[in-house]
């Protein structure tokens, strides 16, 4: 069984795997091609996760994790409302670009990395609420209903995260999300 507590091995292996799998997708790997790939035994995978799909999990979620640090500490160093908000979402815009197209339908196709996905969606869309609602109170945003303004913005999240943006747009997932943070923006501000 998986330790929680990684060896510095065992956190390099995963970032290695996580940059693979976004980069490359991971439905059409096998563990031998990850072990191959990632110069390592089967064993060692198994070390990180019992099986595939465990693994797969595993490094969605940590991607996700350290994403998501990455975010808070960006929102944290700023303090303007609207800088906040701009910040937010930029920067998951930011970390969203290196997912290849291919990570992206593959975990749209992979229920449980899908699930890890749509969590964190749904964090994100509270997060900006938050901001929003930080804002609003700050008198830094003009008197707008944040609850909603929040739900709209959740909204289209989980439309450029279901891929629905991408295909009616053209935006990739990480412009999609640039261009939510300019309308957010515009839209509440005084």
């Amino acid at each position: 069984m998986p330790s929680t507590r990684r060896t510095a091995r065992q956190s390099d292996l995963l970032e290695r795997l996580v940059a693979l799998l976004a980069a490359e997708g991971f439905a059409s790997f096998t563990l031998d091609d990850l072990a191959v790939r990632l110069r390592c035994s089967k064993t060692t995978l198994y070390q990180l996760a019992g099986s595939k799909q465990d693994l797969v999990k595993e490094a969605v979620k940590h991607y996700f994790r350290g994403a998501a640090e990455e975010i808070e500490k960006r929102v944290a160093a700023t303090t303007a409302p609207a800088d906040r908000v701009l910040v937010y979402l930029e920067t998951v815009a930011e970390q969203l670009r290196p997912l290849s197209r291919r990570f992206l339908d593959d975990m749209a196709d992979f229920r449980p990395a899908r699930e890890v996905y749509e969590a964190n969606t749904r964090l994100a869309a509270d997060r900006v609420r938050q901001l929003i609602a930080e804002g609003v109170a700050a008198g830094a945003f003009r008197e707008v209903h944040a609850a909603f303004v929040g739900e709209v913005a959740a909204a289209t999240m989980r439309q450029i995260q279901q891929g629905e943006v991408g295909v009616r747009t053209g935006l990739s997932d990480s412009e999609a999300y640039a261009q939510l943070a300019s309308l957010i923006v515009h839209a509440v501000s005084s």
